[in-house]
């Protein structure tokens, strides 16, 4: 029997993970439409940090795995960890109950690829659908407890994306 379901759930950890937000040459980013939920569930690419990984080697493992993306530059990186939390039922079925939510260090990547390139289709599948869309859109799309995150992340990125894209 899991235990971790015992505990109160303001009383777990966060989960440290990486999120990535990747654009391309006009300024869109990736977003996914989540496999695993029956609302529209659009999402970033995100995942756990393996013990011994920095968060960019994490970031470059989690776009592969999830989307197949390899031809990416890094960006930048968001200055300070960003926590959400999950909703109780949801965090019980997640990790084996373990955490609250979870605690995300976005990073930005160019994507230099050709878009043949991104399959969802992997070992693992995350997403059923997936589109380049302006990232203002992001919080719109977004389940509820992520939204503030793409409002925060979008706040520091889409100025950067904007010089970067008008410098090439």
């Amino acid at each position: 029997m899991n235990m971790s379901k015992n505990i109160p759930l303001l009383k777990r950890p966060y989960r440290s993970c990486v999120g990535l937000m990747v654009f391309n040459k006009i300024g869109q980013v990736f977003c996914g439409q989540r496999l695993d939920n029956k609302a529209e569930a659009w999402q970033l690419p995100q995942g756990g940090i393996d013990e011994g990984e920095t968060p960019i080697e994490a970031g470059f493992r989690e776009l592969k795995e999830e989307t197949s993306i390899v031809n990416v530059e890094f960006v930048s990186e968001y200055p300070e960890w960003l926590n959400y939390d999950i909703p109780l039922p949801l965090a019980n079925a997640l990790w084996e109950g373990k955490f609250r939510g979870q605690t995300q260090r976005w990073l930005l990547f160019s994507f230099t690829g050709i878009d043949n390139e991104i399959n969802i289709n992997t070992a693992h599948p995350e997403f059923k659908n997936w589109e380049w869309i302006n990232p203002t859109q992001l919080p719109l799309k977004a389940i509820s407890f992520k939204q503030e995150i793409y409002s925060k992340i979008n706040k520091a990125f889409i100025p950067i994306i904007n010089n970067f894209n008008s410098n090439k």
